[in-house]
């Protein structure tokens, strides 16, 4: 989930933890495939009236799990979706209770360990592309529900699991073993007794099930994530680059939109994929097309009443703050636009490229076109996001709220990586923006990641 900026560019899941490099992960290619697949609910066989079911199966929906799981939208949480790594490639397993391919025969326990420790019913180590470390906080009452769901509110689809293809030594499941010691945490989620009920609801489903820190949390050398929780540090949620996407920082959300972020625009965002200055973009699309969007109300309040308090908001602004132009004052970049004056390389592809959506002065068009002026996803630190839709294009999400999704085509196969890089210069130093330049080698950078998605 991502709250830092608007648009956001955020992933939903988490990455394969076995090594420093992995931060470079499937996520960007879970999500993409979710999106062409078109999967956004997944269908049921619910028992009229068996309200741990629907529990579950709502449940199901706060976790993503038909993200990961399906690959082909008419056999859903039937697995087969590639995790491309730089240590080869991983394939989600089959988690419709089909005995023989999927998870039929797990009993109650069998299941629980499962998402808790990421150890399979045969004892075989799940690697961590599955997000168990945050699943691991999920209570009892949560777990029973999930698993009636899954067992008895799931069609049965017979589909054989493929073989990983992960290079050595990551091969071998046992080191998961040493990991899982390391750096796996215990125990349900404890509520803080400091904090409302509110708040802590928001606090179990930002920490478990919906596994924010999966993308928005720093990890240390070998792909762990750093904290897993607010209480101590100022780590947890504070921003991490991943699969050329860049998870903004939440524990300065609020700082970031100049203190303007507040509850209700959490809510919003959260709920219908737009804000008042942006739109989610890439993955968080998807994140919030199958997911968030589905929240009921009190859940939704309670993700914003955590995100927001001051226990999480503990970091200084990681966003170059824009400097509006005065009032009454006529901004000369886009007098120079409207003119057809060109400067720079930068601006005569801005003029070419980009002027017709989001305009001379950078305002856009909400709710179809995001602003560019002052937007925090533009003034971040790092670029990557940026670089990322430039390249490949995004489209919003398609929710109730706002059902349409409107697309930003990509420019990749036309744009060297020097002339992206003076776009997105001139972008974040236009219109009172003022966050640093981009290089062509952050470019490329993210332009090999793309490449080599599958």
């Amino acid at each position: 989930m991502s709250l830092a900026a608007t648009p956001l560019a955020t992933l939903a899941l988490t990455v394969f933890a076995a090594g420093p490099a992995l931060a470079q992960t499937a996520s960007a290619a879970l999500m993409a495939t979710a999106a062409t697949t078109g999967v956004a609910s997944v269908p049921t066989a619910v028992p009229a009236g068996d309200a741990q079911i629907m529990r579950g199966a709502y449940l199901s929906k706060v976790g993503d799990c038909a993200a990961c799981h399906t690959v082909d939208k008419s056999k859903p949480l039937a697995g087969g979706l590639p995790l491309a790594t730089p240590f080869g490639t991983l394939y989600s397993t089959n988690i419709t209770p089909d005995n023989a391919t999927g998870i039929g025969a797990y009993s109650y326990d069998d299941f629980a360990r499962a998402l808790r420790e990421g150890v399979a019913k045969d004892g075989r180590r799940l690697y961590p592309a599955m997000p168990y470390p945050s699943y691991a906080k999920i209570n009892d009452d949560d777990m029973h529900a999930l698993y009636r769901y899954f067992l008895s509110g799931v069609q049965p689809i017979s589909a054989a699991n493929h073989e990983n293809g992960l290079n050595f030594p990551f091969n071998i499941r046992p080191l998961m073993t040493v990991w899982n010691t390391l750096y796996l945490p215990k125990g349900v989620y404890q509520p803080d007794p400091q904090q409302s009920v509110e708040w802590n609801r928001g606090a179990y489903l930002v920490q478990g099930l919906e596994h924010c820190g999966a993308c928005h949390t720093p990890r240390g050398v070998t792909g762990q994530e750093l904290s897993f929780g607010e209480q101590g540090n100022s780590v947890f949620l504070s921003g991490y680059s991943l699969a050329g996407w860049y998870a903004p920082n939440l524990r300065s959300a609020v700082a970031d939109h100049g203190g303007n972020w507040s509850h209700q625009d959490v809510v919003a965002y959260l709920r219908s994929g737009r804000s008042k200055d942006g739109a989610a973009f890439g993955p968080m699309s998807e994140v919030i097309e199958d997911s968030t969007q589905y929240l009921h109300d009190d859940d939704l309040n309670a993700i914003a009443t955590y995100l927001t308090s001051p226990a999480v908001q503990t970091v200084a602004s990681t966003v170059t703050q824009p400097t509006p132009p005065a009032a009454g004052t006529q901004d000369a970049v886009a007098t120079e636009l409207r003119a057809g004056h060109i400067g720079s390389t930068g601006a005569a592809v801005y003029l070419n490229s980009c002027n017709a959506c989001h305009r001379s002065d950078g305002t856009g068009a909400m709710a179809a076109f995001p602003a560019l002026a002052g937007n925090a996803a533009v003034n971040t630190t790092d670029p990557s996001s940026l670089i990322h839709i430039v390249l490949t294009g995004s489209h919003m999400p398609s929710t109730d709220a706002a059902p349409t999704p409107v697309a930003m085509p990509g420019f990749g196969s036309r744009l060297s990586d020097q002339q992206v890089a003076d776009l997105l210069s001139f972008v974040r130093s236009s219109w009172g923006n003022h966050a640093p330049a981009v290089t062509s080698d952050q470019v490329a950078k993210v332009r090999k990641i793309v490449s080599s998605a599958p």
